[in-house]
């Protein structure tokens, strides 16, 4: 049987905006609410919090276990080799790679890629080549073997603190792209990575249901249209955190 591990990375150490995994969103941490909205994604055997085994990151575990997340702890800086790690412990066969800054990851979106991997037979998945997606619903599924690859050939220091540079550019590896809507809807930021995005998700989540875990995509669109004024709050920091080529920078 094949096992879908989804692995989020997570930590206290963002330079940008402290602690903000930790912080209180509509009631629940950041972290909750990624933790939550992976944990409801069609297909997924298991979600784990991979942070690091630094003494500051005790809070992020202690968290993420509260939640019925499984918790690896490995490398500060290289995430590829805690990647790696957390998923042999997990004995998973494919790897689902979402970062713990996106509290409105859309699960069905994140099965679509899941399942376009399988349906292409391809070693790496995402929906970011190019972002055609809200930046904030950003995911990447890949095979236990290509991230072994990875962990075993990538050598510079960028690849090993971002994981899959070296799964979506290597000549080898089979690549897929789930395309999305494009246009203005691709310029909305969803993510977490300065003051201005939580003051944009504490705004917007006074607007979702009481168990905002249910708002995908389009209901957040929606509150959007009715509300314009909301994506001005961060949109000075649009394209901030998002490589050219789409891979998140967490």
């Amino acid at each position: 049987m094949t096992t879908t591990a989804v692995i989020v990375q997570a930590r206290v150490g963002s330079s940008r905006l402290p602690r903000k995994v930790m912080m209180t969103l509509a009631g629940k941490t950041v972290l909750a609410h990624v933790l939550g909205r992976c944990q409801a994604i069609d297909g997924v055997d298991v979600v784990c919090c991979a942070t690091t085994d630094a003494a500051d990151d005790d809070p992020v575990a202690a968290e993420a276990q509260r939640l019925g997340a499984f918790v690896f702890r490995g490398s500060q800086r290289d995430v590829l080799d805690r990647y790696d790690r957390a998923a042999t412990a997990l004995g998973a066969d494919i790897v689902v790679r979402i970062t713990s800054d996106c509290p409105l990851v859309d699960p069905a979106v994140v099965a679509a890629v899941v399942c376009l991997r399988a349906e292409d037979g391809a070693d790496y998945a995402a929906n970011t080549m190019p972002p055609t997606w809200p930046h904030g619903l950003d995911c990447e599924v890949f095979t236990r073997d290509a991230l072994a690859g990875a962990a075993r050939w990538a050598r510079d220091a960028h690849a090993r603190e971002h994981v899959t540079p070296w799964l979506r550019t290597h000549p080898d590896i089979r690549r897929a792209n789930l395309t999305g809507p494009g246009g203005a809807v691709a310029e909305h930021r969803w993510t977490l990575d300065y003051p201005e995005d939580m003051r944009f998700l504490e705004a917007l989540f006074a607007h979702l249901p009481p168990d905002p875990a249910l708002s995908g995509m389009e209901d957040i669109l929606a509150v959007l249209e009715d509300h314009p004024g909301l994506a001005a709050i961060n949109s000075m920091r649009r394209l901030k955190g998002r490589r050219r080529d789409g891979s998140h920078m967490a």
